[in-house]
């Protein structure tokens, strides 16, 4: 297929674009910036510029765009940009398809778990209510836009992923410093829910629901088995060698890192990957200890 990209730059979207290349596709990303190289489109997502007919005998739109919600602190302004940066990316892409003689056959937004919020020990699926807070309303305002998608009549799933455990970025590769010190543990209570997904099976999920026809709507993109953040920092520091013996507590964790650590470290979220499993895919690492041995070795 002829793939376009958006977010090609981001924690998932650097490994993509290798991923797709293997697997024969040709891939053209988006960039905000001059075009320097033959498979680059240049676009202004703020201000919604792009020629929607770069995009004419496009197969496939991958939609990855957004800013970092761990970037910083939530100020007023980066909320602003956190929510912004997503909504704008997707008005666009869903306004140029519907511009489109031959529309794409399949439109992959992505989201997030944290559309359910805090959720203590709730098990999640797709058809489970979003929850209250600024992370379900992002959610929820970003799935709405791309929903805009499959009213043109493309195909169109919007990938719900939980933790991406990658050493290159993300949360992992925060807090893994500190336990390879032997400096780690817990987080606020640690009874929390994490719903994790390694970085191999976050790209192998797009990949999944670009070449399957049942892949659409909402979908987790999280392993089977979600753990607290006790067992969390526990397997880490096994597999690091280290002991974790340093908790963290919750006060600490906001005074430093504000409302963005109550929704996001100290949130209990605690999801299922039904739809995904419904549909065929079958996940490389199911265990977050093996997820976190392969990640490590990379």
């Amino acid at each position: 297929m002829k793939i376009v990209v958006a977010g090609a730059s981001g924690l998932i979207g650097r490994a993509l674009l290798p991923a797709l290349r293997e697997h024969g596709h040709e891939v053209v990303r988006l960039v905000r910036r001059a075009v320097i190289a033959a498979d680059e489109i240049s676009w202004k997502p703020d201000t919604y510029e792009l020629d929607a007919s770069r995009l004419e005998g496009v197969d496939a739109i991958v939609n990855l765009a957004g800013e970092n919600i761990a970037g910083g602190r939530w100020t007023a302004a980066r909320r602003a940009r956190i929510l912004s940066s997503r909504v704008d990316a997707t008005r666009t892409l869903v306004t140029a398809c519907a511009q489109l003689k031959r529309k794409p056959g399949v439109f992959i937004n992505a989201s997030a778990i944290g559309i359910y919020g805090d959720a203590s020990d709730a098990e999640l699926t797709e058809a489970s209510p979003p929850g209250l807070g600024f992370l379900p309303e992002v959610c929820l305002i970003w799935e709405t836009y791309a929903e805009g998608a499959a009213r043109t009549g493309i195909r169109t799933a919007m990938l719900r992923f939980g933790v991406v455990l990658t050493a290159e970025g993300g949360a992992l590769a925060k807090i893994l410093p500190l336990f390879r010190l032997g400096l780690g543990g817990r987080m606020g209570s640690g009874r929390q829910w994490m719903s994790w997904v390694s970085l191999d099976d976050a790209v192998g999920a797009v990949l999944h629901a670009l070449s399957n026809a049942d892949c659409a709507g909402a979908m987790n993109v999280v392993a089977p088995e979600a753990v607290t953040n006790v067992e969390f920092t526990a397997s880490l520091a096994r597999v690091v060698g280290r002991p974790a013996l340093l908790p963290v507590p919750a006060w600490m964790l906001q005074l430093i890192f504000g409302q963005m650590a109550v929704d996001t470290v100290l949130a209990s979220t605690r999801a299922r990957p039904e739809r995904l499993r419904a549909t065929g895919y079958a996940f490389r690492h199911a265990s977050l200890e093996v997820a976190l041995r392969s990640e490590l070795r990379r």
